[in-house]
C-alpha cells in the first residue's frame, strides 16, 4: 500500500520535472534578453527546482523498494538525504541572489520590462501547477515538502518579478529590479533553513521535534508493573517513521504477565506519541547502567556488545 502511494506521487514529481525544465529554458533565455537579474535569480531558483524535484522523483521511486537483508529500513533514508540537499542548494541561490543585488544596486543597468512580464506569468502558472500537484503529499513527506517549497517560492518569486516588471514598465526605475531580487532571496531563505534543520534532526538521529524523552520515561514509569526505564532511545528513520528502544525493569513475573505490560506500553506510545515501532528489553534486576540515556561505544569486532546483568544486550 505505501508502496502505491509513493509511485503515485512520483508519477506527480515526473510531470512536474518535464514542467519545470521548460520553465528554466525560458527564464533563462528571457533573462539575458531582457537583461533582468530578476529573471535570471528566478532561473537560478529554478534551475534548482529542476534538480530538487529530479532527485525527489528518485528518492520516492526508491522508497518504494521494500526493506531488504541489506537495507533493513528500507530506502525511506533516501528523502531526507534529497531534502537536506535541495535546502542547500536554496541557500547558495539566495547567497548568490544577494551578492548580485548588490552589484546592481551599485551600478544599475537597464532592464526590458515586457519581457520581464510575460516570463513572470508563464513561470507563475507553471509553478503553481506544480505547488497544487505536490501540496497533499508535502503534508507527510519531508521530501515532497523540500520539492513543494521550492516550486511554491518560486511561485512567489514569479509574482516578485511581475510586480518589478510593471513598475519599471511605468517609472523606468531599474533599481526595482534589485529589490525583487532581495524580496526573492528573502522568500527562498526561510523555509531553507527550516527544512535543513528538519533533516539534520532525522540525519543525526535526534529525538523528534513532538516528543519529549523525559514525559515517555515518566509514563512508561505510571504503567502498572513496570519499576523503571534506562537506556532510552527515540529517533526517526524518516518524517512519520518514529522508533523506540528501550530497557524495562520489571518483578520477577511470568513471561505471559510481562509480554502484556509491554503491549501496554507500546500501544501507549503508539496512541499517544506515534511511534509505530518500539524494541522494548524487559529486565528482572538492574543492569550495569542506570542512566536514562544509554551512551553509545564503537565495538571491536572481538567486542561482545553493551553488557547487563540481567541479560546481554548488543546497542
Amino acid at each position: 500500500m505505501a508502496s502505491t502511494h509513493f509511485l503515485e506521487l512520483g508519477k506527480k514529481m515526473k510531470l512536474a520535472v518535464a514542467l519545470t525544465g521548460v520553465t528554466l529554458l525560458a527564464e533563462i533565455i528571457g533573462g539575458l534578453v531582457a537583461n533582468s537579474l530578476a529573471l535570471l535569480s528566478d532561473a537560478g531558483h529554478v534551475l534548482t527546482d529542476f534538480i530538487a524535484l529530479g532527485l525527489s522523483w528518485y528518492a520516492l521511486v526508491q522508497a518504494a523498494r521494500p526493506a531488504s537483508s541489506k537495507m533493513t529500513f528500507g530506502y525511506h533514508r533516501l528523502g531526507i538525504i534529497t531534502a537536506m540537499i535541495n535546502a542547500l542548494s536554496l541557500i547558495g541561490i539566495v547567497i548568490y541572489i544577494f551578492w548580485e543585488a548588490y552589484q546592481r544596486w551599485k551600478n544599475p543597468e537597464p532592464v526590458n520590462s515586457s519581457i520581464m512580464l510575460l516570463i513572470a506569468l508563464a513561470g507563475l502558472a507553471v509553478n503553481v501547477v506544480v505547488a497544487l500537484w505536490l501540496h497533499s503529499g508535502a503534508k507527510e513527506n519531508i521530501n515532497i515538502r523540500s520539492a513543494f517549497w521550492h516550486a511554491a517560492g518560486d511561485g512567489l518569486a514569479s509574482v516578485g518579478v511581475f510586480i518589478g516588471g510593471v513598475v519599471i514598465y511605468f517609472t523606468g526605475a531599474y533599481q526595482v529590479d534589485t529589490v525583487v531580487s532581495l524580496v526573492i532571496g528573502g522568500i527562498i531563505a526561510f523555509p531553507a533553513f527550516k527544512l535543513l534543520k528538519e533533516a539534520y534532526n532525522i540525519i543525526m538521529e535526534g529525538t523528534p521535534s513532538h516528543v519529549d524523552s523525559g514525559k515517555i520515561a515518566t509514563e512508561i514509569t505510571s504503567v502498572p508493573g513496570v519499576k523503571g526505564v534506562h537506556d532510552l532511545h527515540i529517533w526517526s528513520v524518516a518524517p512519520g517513521l518514529h522508533m523506540l528502544s528501550g530497557h524495562i525493569l520489571i518483578e520477577d513475573i511470568p513471561v505471559k504477565k510481562g509480554a502484556e505490560i509491554s503491549n501496554t506500553v507500546t500501544h501507549m506510545l503508539e496512541d499517544k506519541y506515534h511511534i509505530g515501532h518500539c524494541t522494548i528489553q524487559m529486565e528482572c534486576e538492574d543492569c550495569n547502567s542506570a542512566d536514562l540515556f544509554c551512551s553509545l561505544e564503537p565495538q571491536h569486532e572481538h567486542d561482545h556488545g553493551h553488557d547487563h546483568k540481567a541479560g546481554e544486550h548488543k546497542d
